[in-house]
């Protein structure tokens, strides 16, 4: 009788045993889905990202980017113009606001499921996106200036134009600031979500991410 006993109590143990490993199992299959489909939309719309931010930073320009603008009391022609040529970022920005906020919005799940150290990325693109607003928003002043008393002046006001087409246009004038500092952010959120992609996290794939994903 004991040695029935002892197997009805070994067979009890194992049979916890198994219902807890299942329900582990499915916990970590269940969160490493979660990483994976969240894994493939970031990395979907940091490319979608970096090709808005090509067509945003574009040279050419249409009229029809600059219809709506309409010219302040008191304002110049020259800086009206001035105006025209650089809110050409902030219509084409418009056009894909919905893509970044999506995005901004998505930083918050990547951190809570993938980990905040592997976050970096969704701030250096919005760093990104700031640079070239405020790039605009400096030109439209710059443009607009054409009167220098000295050529010591206007070689200051050569520079600073100069600086910040840089980042207002690609490939326009001087070094391109802003195509390396994309090209940065893509290789660091490819090399996070292309791993999980892969099933590369952990040895066995995403069955064995650890929970949370947090470090």
């Amino acid at each position: 009788m004991q040695c029935i006993e002892l197997i009805q109590q070994i067979s009890a143990l194992i049979g916890i045993w198994l219902a807890i490993y299942g329900i582990n199992s499915w916990r970590r299959e269940h969160v490493g889905k979660r990483q994976l489909e969240l894994a493939e939309d970031t990395l979907a719309q940091f490319y979608e990202a970096a090709d808005a931010i090509k067509h945003i930073r574009h040279p050419a320009s249409t009229s029809e980017e600059t219809d709506t603008v309409k010219r302040g009391e008191g304002e110049s022609n020259t800086q009206f113009q001035a105006r025209k040529n650089a809110s050409v970022v902030f219509y084409r920005y418009n056009q894909y606001q919905e893509l970044f906020n999506k995005i901004h919005a998505s930083r918050y799940r990547f951190m809570a499921q993938i980990g905040k150290a592997k976050s970096k990325p969704f701030d250096d693109l919005r760093e990104i996106v700031n640079e070239i607003e405020v790039a605009a928003r400096t030109l439209a002043r710059l443009w607009a200036r054409d009167h220098f008393r000295t050529d010591e002046q206007w070689e200051k006001h050569r520079a600073q134009v100069e600086k910040y087409e840089a980042v207002f246009w690609e490939g326009i004038a001087g070094d391109d600031t802003i195509n390396p500092q994309m090209k940065r952010v893509i290789e660091e959120i490819e090399a996070t979500c292309s791993e999980i992609i892969a099933g590369r996290a952990k040895p066995h794939g995403f069955l064995n991410l650890k929970l949370g994903g947090r470090n």
